[in-house]
């Protein structure tokens, strides 16, 4: 029986040898989360340098391979592998309804891709958030593609009631991160689309005077510069 008792000496060395405990889902999701951005914000920063010419080749020939690596040398090319799903298969199921409201932007990214399908339903997703719930998902950085998708569903979707709504969200969205940048990246029917949202928002006298003067987004839509005066787009 003696052999059997286990001191604390010999208890401490055998804690020590065990694995460490795995990471928590919200942990995993928000190490994948930061990777992701930082992955995006180092592609869009590379097509800048490279002078890509709009945002749909920047989407399709940067930012979408910016996860990929190199293939190391263990890695063996042309061997056959077996398919066990079809990707381009429609699913069995119909799209999950929002149980809740996304709190981070992996989750909101979640919703907006796979449980809204059309403008309207994504027009009130946006609504329900609100300005100040958007501002602090974002607040790193909106996503590549998201701003333009924002502002073509507010542009096709504002109804005269939701006008102080939209100018929420759109004060929001002007002041996260790399704001700039996303703008400068917008497609030219995303950047239509911002002319046509705004227009709709001046026709209707619905812009303060002091929130315009201060506000980058109302820049865009009257002169068409930023706060320090440089170009985002030609109108």
């Amino acid at each position: 029986m003696e052999g059997n008792n286990i001191s604390p000496f010999q208890g401490s060395i055998k804690s020590l040898l065990l694995p460490p405990p795995s990471p928590t889902r919200e942990l995993r999701a928000a190490l994948a989360e930061d990777e992701r951005r930082q992955r995006e914000g180092e592609a869009k920063l590379r097509a800048l340098r490279q002078g890509v010419p709009d945002y749909g080749q920047f989407r399709s020939g940067i930012v979408l391979a910016s996860h990929l690596k190199p293939l190391d040398k263990k890695d063996r090319l042309g061997q056959r592998r077996n398919v066990l799903w079809n990707p381009c298969a429609a699913p069995a199921e119909a799209s999950p309804e929002l149980d809740q409201l996304p709190g981070t932007a992996a989750e909101f990214h979640r919703d907006w891709r796979r449980c809204l399908k059309s403008g309207t339903e994504k027009y009130r997703f946006l609504l329900e958030l609100g300005g100040e719930a958007l501002g602090r998902i974002f607040q790193a950085d909106v996503g590549f593609g998201l701003l333009g998708e924002f502002l073509t569903v507010l542009a096709e979707n504002i109804h005269p009631g939701d006008r102080a709504a939209v100018l929420q969200i759109l004060q929001s969205l002007a002041g996260t991160k790399r704001f700039g940048l996303n703008v400068a990246l917008l497609s030219q029917a995303e950047k239509e689309s911002s002319q046509d949202l705004f227009r709709k928002l001046q026709t209707a006298c619905c812009i303060p005077i002091a929130w315009e003067r201060q506000n980058p987004w109302v820049l865009v839509g009257r002169l068409g510069r930023n706060a320090v005066g440089q170009r985002w787009w030609e109108w």
